[in-house]
C-alpha cells in the first residue's frame, strides 16, 4: 500500500502545487481575489513574494526569481523578468510580478503533465501482462495441488482433518499475491522516480524496451544545440583594429534588427561589458545585411554573398578555416572597407558533452540527424565525439533514417523537439521529445523531458534498466519462493517431522509479499542519478 500510495501522491502533490485563489487586477488597478478556476485569458494577476504562480502567463511587470524545482527538477531559481513566461505552481521568489493570463484549465503546463502522468499510469507493461499470466497460472496449479493434496493424504490413509489442512496450507500458501504485485509496485515506484526527475513516460512498454538500444539518434538544433547563435571567433582584418571596437561597431548596427545572427553579436557585446553606441539611417540590407551611420562613418554588417558581389577581396587563413568549420561569418565594413570578420555558429549545450560521454560509456551508440550543411554537422559531430552523423537530411527524410538505422538489427531511440521530428519519432523503438519543443513532438513521443537536458537521456535508460532489474528480481523472488513452499506445504517434509500448518502458510506467503514490497521501494536507492556532472566533462567543447 505504501509503494501504490506513493505513487498516487505523485499527482496528488502535482495537483496541489496550483493555489485555491488568485489576487486578479480590476480595471481601476486594485487587486481582488477570486478563485483560479475563474481566471481567463487576459487577465492581469498580481503575484506576490512567496506566492505561488496561478496559472501560465507572461510577465507584464517586475523581475523575480522563480523555483520551478516541482515543475521540472531544476534546483536553481530561475530569474525572469517582463516578456516572459511565468508558470503555474512554480514559487515566486524576492519581487512581486504582474502576469497576464495565457492559458488555463487543462491548457496549462502543470495540468498538461498531470495528464501526461496518469497516461502513463494507464498503460498496461508487457512484464505485468506475463506477471499476471503466471500469476492465473498459479492460481489453478494452487486449486489442482491442493485438490491432489488432499487425495494423496485420504489415499495414505491420513485423517481427513490432517489431509484438509494440508490442502488448505498449500492453498493459503500459494496464493499468487507476490507475483500479482512482484510488477506493479516496481511500476508504481518507477513512476514516481520518473516524475520527480522530470521524465513524463507516456508508453510504459516502449520506456521498458529503453534497456535494450544500442544507438541513440539525436536530432541537433535546440537538442544537441541551444537553437541560438553564439560569436566563436572576431578576426582583425584591418590594421589598428581590435576585437572589442570590431563587435561594438557590429552591435551597434545589429541593435535595431531582429535577425537570429544580429541577436547574436548584440548578446554577446552585452556579455562582455560593452557600450552599444547611438546608430543613425539604419537601413536594411535583404538577405545581404544592415548599414547604418555610427558616429559619422558608414558601417555595413554583411554576409559573404555582399562581400563577392562588390568585388572584395579577403585574405586571411584564420576567417577561411573558421568558414571550412561550419561557422556563419559576417564582415564589418567601415566606410566601404573591411576592417573585421565575425564568426558564428548555434551554441552547443553544455550539458550534452556529459550526455554523450555517459550514452557511450554505457555502451550506446550516439548519432546525430541534421538539415544543416555537412560543414556545421562534421564540426558538431567532432566537438561532441558522435560516432556518426547524417547532414543535409529533410525533414520527411528522418524517419527514413531512423528505419535505415533500426534496419541493422539495432534498437534507436530517436530524440528531438520540431514539428519535423515529429514522423521519425513514431518510427523510433524509443521516442524522446525535449520538453521546450512543439506540441507535435511532444504528442508524438514516449517520453518527454521536462528539463530540456539531453542528460536525461541517459536517465531514462538508467532508469529502465534498473525497473526491469528490479521486475526480474521480483518475479524470480515470487517464483522461486513458490517452488520452495508448495512442496513443504503439501508435506513433502512429513517423514522428517516438518509440517507447516495454515497459520504458518499465511504468514510465509504474507512475508513473501512485504519482500517484493520492499525490494520494489529499494529501486529509489539502488538507481543513481543521471544528471551528475562529472568532472571532465565539459574539458572536450574548446570553446
Amino acid at each position: 500500500m505504501k509503494s501504490v500510495i506513493g505513487a498516487s501522491r505523485a499527482l496528488e502533490t502535482l495537483a496541489q502545487l496550483l493555489p485555491a485563489t488568485a489576487h486578479r487586477l480590476t480595471t481601476d488597478d486594485k487587486t481582488e481575489e477570486i478563485p483560479v478556476a475563474e481566471l481567463r485569458r487576459g487577465d492581469s494577476v498580481v503575484v506576490k513574494p512567496g506566492e505561488r504562480v496561478p496559472t501560465d502567463g507572461i510577465i507584464l511587470q517586475g523581475r523575480s526569481s522563480f523555483n520551478e524545482a516541482m515543475l521540472t527538477g531544476e534546483s536553481h531559481p530561475v530569474d525572469k523578468s517582463e516578456g516572459e513566461e511565468a508558470v503555474g505552481g512554480a514559487i515566486n521568489g524576492e519581487g512581486a510580478v504582474i502576469v497576464r493570463v495565457t492559458k488555463t484549465g487543462d491548457e496549462t503546463y502543470l495540468n498538461q503533465i498531470i495528464a501526461l502522468v496518469m497516461q502513463a499510469q494507464g498503460t498496461r507493461s508487457r512484464t505485468q501482462d506475463l506477471a499476471n499470466r503466471a500469476a492465473l497460472w498459479l492460481t489453478c496449479i494452487a486449486l489442482a495441488l491442493g485438490t491432489a493434496t488432499l487425495v494423496f493424504w485420504l489415499a495414505y490413509g491420513q485423517a481427513f482433518d490432517f489431509a484438509l489442512e494440508r490442502m488448505v496450507t498449500v492453498m493459503v500458501i500459494t496464493c499468487p499475491h507476490a507475483l500479482g504485485l512482484a510488477v506493479p509496485l516496481v511500476v508504481a515506484v518507477s513512476t514516481r522516480l520518473s516524475v520527480q526527475s522530470g521524465l513524463l513516460v507516456r508508453d510504459r512498454a516502449a520506456f521498458e524496451r529503453a534497456r535494450n538500444l544500442g544507438v541513440v539518434l539525436f536530432d541537433k538544433t535546440g537538442t544537441l544545440t541551444e537553437g541560438r547563435f553564439g560569436i566563436s571567433a572576431v578576426v582583425e582584418l584591418a590594421a589598428g583594429w581590435r576585437e572589442e571596437e570590431i563587435l561594438a561597431l557590429a552591435a551597434a548596427l545589429e541593435n535595431q534588427s531582429e535577425h537570429p545572427i544580429a541577436e547574436g553579436v548584440v548578446r554577446e557585446a552585452k556579455e562582455r561589458g560593452i557600450k552599444l553606441k547611438s546608430n543613425q539611417m539604419f537601413k536594411s540590407l535583404p538577405g545581404r545585411g544592415a548599414e547604418g551611420l555610427i558616429e559619422g562613418r558608414s558601417v555595413k554588417v554583411v554576409s559573404p554573398t555582399y562581400v563577392r558581389e562588390q568585388g572584395l577581396t579577403i585574405r586571411n587563413q584564420r576567417s577561411k578555416k573558421l568558414a571550412e568549420g561550419g561557422n556563419t561569418l559576417i564582415y564589418l565594413l567601415v566606410d566601404d572597407r573591411i576592417v573585421g570578420a565575425i564568426a558564428l555558429a548555434d551554441i552547443i549545450r553544455r550539458e550534452s558533452f556529459d550526455a554523450i560521454l555517459r550514452l557511450k560509456a554505457a555502451g550506446l551508440r550516439c548519432m546525430m540527424v541534421t538539415g544543416d550543411s555537412a560543414e556545421v554537422a562534421r564540426t558538431v559531430a567532432a566537438r561532441l565525439g558522435l560516432d556518426d552523423y547524417f547532414a543535409e537530411v529533410l525533414p520527411q527524410q528522418k524517419a527514413e533514417k531512423v528505419r535505415e538505422i533500426k534496419a541493422s538489427g539495432v534498437a534507436v531511440a530517436m530524440i528531438g523537439d520540431g514539428v519535423n521530428d515529429a514522423p521519425a519519432l513514431v518510427a523510433s523503438d524509443l521516442g524522446i521529445a525535449i520538453g521546450t519543443g512543439t506540441d507535435v513532438a511532444i504528442e508524438a513521443a514516449d517520453v518527454v523531458l521536462v528539463r530540456s537536458d539531453p542528460r536525461d537521456v541517459f536517465a531514462i535508460l538508467e532508469l529502465s534498466r534498473a525497473t526491469y532489474r528490479k521486475m526480474l528480481q521480483n518475479l524470480v523472488w515470487a517464483t522461486g519462493y513458490n517452488i520452495l513452499a508448495i512442496p513443504l506445504a503439501a508435506g513433502i517434509a512429513y517423514p522428517w517431522g516438518i509440517l507447516l500448518n495454515p497459520a504458518i502458510g499465511a504468514a510465509l506467503m504474507s512475508l513473501s509479499t512485504i519482500i517484493v514490497a520492499i525490494n520494489a521501494e529499494l529501486l529509489a536507492r539502488t538507481r543513481t542519478r543521471g544528471r551528475e556532472p562529472q568532472s571532465n566533462c565539459m574539458s572536450r567543447d574548446p570553446a
